[in-house]
């Protein structure tokens, strides 16, 4: 069993090593970005990427306290779905107005990578081939329509 202090050490590493390796890599458009904390634009719009002693995954969450500007947005984002499964090359779950971890109703389009875990550092290269591949075909995807979802 791990202290609370360690798992946390332990995520730091992973993330900063996990920045480290992406940061060579421009955005879609070009430009020096931050892969970690990846920037939409959109103010309840993220990109999240988690990882824990069991499973890592990879979303979109649309988070907005008026459900129905979420279910709106989110709406329009399955409108794009065809563009979204052509980039990805692969399927996603796509859930709406759905708890979080806090209780918030959150809609989230996402993929997960079960039986890793973030603690055992011979995971990592696992860890880091599944985000790497998925971030940037995320920044792939939200570059090209990013402005149709207004």
């Amino acid at each position: 069993m791990y202290t609370r202090q360690e798992v946390s050490r332990v995520r730091q590493q992973f993330w900063t090593a996990f920045g480290q390796y992406m940061q060579p890599i421009t955005s879609s458009e070009g430009e020096k970005i931050n892969w970690v904390n990846y920037r939409t634009g959109e103010k309840d719009i993220h990109f999240r990427m988690e990882a824990d002693n069991t499973h890592a995954s990879i979303s979109i969450e649309m988070s907005h306290a008026d459900h129905q500007s979420q279910a709106s947005y989110f709406e329009r984002l399955q409108k794009l779905k065809s563009i979204f499964n052509e980039i990805m090359n692969e399927q996603w779950t796509w859930e709406q107005l759905v708890p979080e971890e806090h209780g918030k109703l959150v809609s989230k389009v996402y993929i997960e990578m079960k039986n890793v875990n973030i603690m055992n550092q011979s995971d990592w290269p696992a860890l880091i081939s599944f985000f790497k591949q998925r971030i940037i075909a995320l920044d792939n995807f939200w570059n090209l329509i990013k402005h149709t979802l207004h």
